[in-house]
């Protein structure tokens, strides 16, 4: 009875020896091929990324040249029509100089994926074209005691603050500061932030947008549409058509 368990389980090791016996004998056989063909792989591998560290390397001198002329933000767009090469190649390029660096990626709708570089000469004329922060005094200190549970009381700057987000500038005084800042035929970020009642920062966000025009001329008191110049780094008045 014994005899029939022991005889199945030699035929099941049998039929599991015969396909690892021929899976030994075509190692043996093959390993030189099998070897050459691994190397050749990896030996392929180094050498497209040799070719792409000496390709980025040509490359560096016009993504440098891009990030200064458009004040940090690019498009693979904007880097394939500039190093005439496939977009592809670009957002990979592109990719991997914003791992290294740091860089924002935006989505937009309009101007698709955008890279924003910020470089220290790039912050520093971020800075000097805002608004300079209203420094508040310091608060007096109070001697009277009060509950742990009553609110503080508010204090006049405080009150200021939530009662006005940006000062409003009547027309005539606006008017006339157009005249003065005009002399030269254009206005810096913060002059025309002032003009259109908003921050600094929020001009400089929509400057580079197709709709910038249209946008400055809804908050302009004088329904001037404005324009901006890259060569510049000024905005322009738009003349009305017809």
């Amino acid at each position: 009875m014994s005899e029939k368990p022991i005889e199945s389980y030699g035929k099941a090791f049998l039929v599991l020896l015969l396909p690892i016996s021929f899976l030994i004998i075509f190692l043996v056989t093959t390993w030189r091929i099998l070897l050459a063909v691994i190397l050749l792989v990896i030996g392929f591998k180094l050498w497209q990324e040799y070719q792409w560290q000496q390709w980025t390397v040509r490359v560096n001198p016009i993504f440098h040249q891009l990030v200064r002329e458009n004040q940090g933000r690019l498009t693979p767009m904007d880097l394939a029509i500039k190093g005439n090469f496939p977009g592809t190649t670009a957002k990979r390029y592109l990719d991997g100089k914003a791992s290294e660096f740091g860089a924002s990626i935006v989505n937009s709708e309009d101007a698709g994926q955008s890279y924003y570089f910020i470089t220290a000469s790039i912050l520093g004329n971020i800075l000097d074209s805002s608004e300079p922060v209203k420094e508040l005094p310091a608060q007096p200190v109070t001697k009277t005691a009060r509950s742990l549970l009553a609110p503080p009381p508010p204090t006049p700057q405080e009150e200021e603050l939530e009662t006005e987000s940006l000062p409003q500038l009547n027309h005539e005084d606006t008017k006339r500061s157009l005249e003065k800042q005009l002399v030269f035929g254009s206005l810096i970020q913060s002059e025309l932030a002032k003009r259109l009642n908003v921050y600094s920062s929020t001009v400089y966000k929509r400057r580079n947008d197709p709709e910038f025009p249209d946008w400055s001329r809804s908050k302009d008191p004088d329904r001037i549409a404005w324009s901006y110049s890259e060569k510049t780094k000024e905005f322009f008045p738009l003349e009305e058509e017809g």
